[in-house]
């Protein structure tokens, strides 16, 4: 089962346009009743080695407990749904301090 915060290897197809997409980490920010439920769609945030200085961006340094190998940013900015079934595998999780970062970045941007 996916939990908040899970970093997990997606295959988001071909992009179009400036969206993230192909095969690339991306970080689980559904609520956790929601990934309770089993559900077929959820929501993440996609991951990319190209580190920009951007707002709507953050910088998530790799270690044990997360599983990357390389300095990302979160790219809040391509927040999506993405079915489940995309999903190939966890990598690891970016823990509660990283999560609530996100988070916050992602309220300012649905203007929640």
């Amino acid at each position: 089962m996916l939990t908040q915060g899970d970093v997990v290897q997606l295959d988001l197809g071909a992009p179009s346009g400036s969206e993230a997409g192909l095969r690339r980490p991306a970080v689980v920010v559904s609520a956790e009743r929601i990934l309770r439920g089993d559900p077929n769609v959820i929501q993440v945030v996609p991951l990319t080695r190209t580190i920009r200085d951007s707002g709507t961006e953050i910088l998530i340094e790799p270690d044990e407990l997360n599983g990357l190998s390389a300095a990302c940013a979160a790219q809040c900015q391509h927040s999506r749904s993405v079915a489940t079934a995309r999903v190939q595998r966890r990598i690891g999780n970016v823990g509660p301090v990283v999560l609530r970062q996100l988070r916050s970045i992602l309220a300012v941007i649905l203007d929640t």
